[in-house]
């Protein structure tokens, strides 16, 4: 199977999203979708009624004479604090639905090749892939506490942190592309290290499909619904770049 354009991002999260809608997959996204739809009310209620104050936190503190750049500077730490709450909403969502992600992401690639290798569906199977699952999360999250508390700190750092918002964004879209391609990585026992060293491999292709990703998921309500269109679009893109080297490393393990 050929390899897709470099910037095939769009095409992927789009093919993503008509296959959760199809009737054969919408089952495994409906539970998901409830529980982050619940998160996501739940956090932007609380995000509304903290915003200003965390603006104001962020914002520099400039003497009386240069208080008029307060009106080019806010749009920025606005754009910020929405960065740092759009990240906390999808770290939240993800953890909590890991196991259904991991579970729809057998099924999609199975509609992709067109061959089961996964065992059929049950509870069973589910809860059972639940502590791998939630250890492969809370590697994702070590991967990202740091970096993230290191741009925190940056954020506080007077000019300095006038480069916060552009690294949080480039950082967002890294980490979709990481957050999502490893749910077909992880189903198909590559480990975190190799998995990040092949989207380091496909590094524009990954760039590619995390903006879409992370542009979508910025978008209210609209991101309940792609948060399950990026595990799909990730498995597609996981295998029409792998190609046979993917399919051949899935039956060595079955």
């Amino acid at each position: 199977m050929p390899a897709a354009p470099v910037l095939s991002g769009p095409q992927y999260l789009r093919e993503g999203l008509r296959l959760v809608l199809s009737p054969g997959l919408r089952l495994f996204v409906l539970l998901p979708l409830a529980i982050n739809l619940i998160l996501f009310v739940s956090m932007i209620s609380f995000a509304v009624q903290q915003f200003s104050g965390w603006v104001d936190t962020f914002m520099p503190s400039l003497p009386n004479w240069l208080s008029f750049l307060q009106y080019i500077l806010w749009p920025l730490f606005v754009v910020l604090v929405l960065l740092m709450v759009f990240f906390t909403f999808t770290l939240l969502a993800n953890i909590i639905a890991a196991p259904f992600n991991g579970f729809l992401a057998e099924k999609v690639e199975v509609v992709a090749r067109g061959e089961d290798h996964f065992p059929p569906f049950s509870w069973a199977e589910l809860a059972a892939m639940v502590p791998r699952t939630m250890g492969r999360e809370m590697r994702k999250l070590a991967y990202f506490l740091p970096r993230a508390i290191g741009l925190l700190i940056l954020s506080f750092i007077p000019v300095v942190n006038l480069v916060a918002a552009p690294l949080w964004l480039l950082f967002g879209v890294w980490m979709m592309a990481v957050q999502y391609i490893d749910y077909p990585a992880d189903n198909n026992k590559m480990s975190w290290q190799d998995m990040l060293a092949w989207l380091r491999e496909k590094r524009w292709q990954s760039l590619s499909f995390g903006g879409i990703t992370y542009a979508a998921l910025l978008v209210p309500g609209l991101n309940i619904l792609m948060m399950p269109a990026a595990v799909a679009g990730a498995t597609l893109f996981w295998v029409r770049e792998r190609g046979e080297q993917a399919l051949g490393s899935r039956k060595n393990i079955v």
